[in-house]
């Protein structure tokens, strides 16, 4: 039997932990919670989950040391994942807290849903393709998603991202670039569709083992 990609869920005490971890087990990783740096540095692909508001997620990283692990798994070329706030904290910065500096990963900033709308947006949304991405291969239109947020990263060229959905307006659903995918929906909580994003993210990270 072949052995199953080990992908880090980095635990740094926020977030929807458990459900990532179930939702990467069924999708085929062998998935653990961790702020191990060795195991970390030897998974085969790393996940930033996140929940609730930018500046305690990111005042929990500092404090448990991850982020300079994240950082250093975005950079490593393996494949790596930010999850909802755990996608925004990869931005430079966010609305929500002016002055907090995010990972800084992507240049850009994350941004309050413009126009009246409700804020959250908590409701299942199409997800509407801007590229061609292995994060949604294999997935006929429409695909739906689950979202619960009130902020989202800032299209800017939009040369990475990969979906959008229609919110008051176009709203960055997904952004990608080299190793890193981001999603601001749950595809923990998004059925058939959030399993089969996993299940791309666990064989783009056996990819990867292979070639290491």
């Amino acid at each position: 039997m072949t052995e199953r990609p080990l992908i880090a869920i980095l635990d740094y005490g926020i977030g929807n932990l458990h459900s990532a971890q179930k939702g990467f087990e069924h999708a085929g990783a062998d998935a653990r919670l961790t702020a191990d740096r060795v195991l970390i540095d030897d998974a085969d692909g790393v996940v930033l989950p996140g929940v609730g508001a930018f500046a305690p997620c990111m005042a929990a990283l500092a404090r448990t040391g991850l982020d300079d692990a994240a950082r250093q798994a975005a950079d490593s070329g393996r494949p790596f994942m930010g999850i909802c706030v755990g996608m925004q904290v990869l931005f430079a910065g966010s609305d929500e807290a002016p002055g907090t500096p995010g990972l800084g990963v992507f240049d850009r900033h994350v941004r309050w849903i413009p126009g009246p709308v409700k804020r959250p947006q908590m409701q299942w949304n199409v997800l509407e393709r801007r590229t061609d991405h292995p994060m949604l291969a294999g997935l006929d239109d429409p695909v739906w998603a689950y979202f619960v947020h009130s902020l989202a990263p800032e299209i800017g060229d939009g040369t990475d991202v990969v979906a959008t959905c229609e919110y008051g307006g176009p709203v960055v659903a997904a952004v990608a670039r080299d190793n890193v995918w981001t999603a601001q929906f749950h595809p923990e909580k998004s059925s058939r569709v959030g399993l089969r994003i996993l299940a791309n993210f666990v064989a783009a990270a056996a990819a990867g083992r292979e070639t290491r």
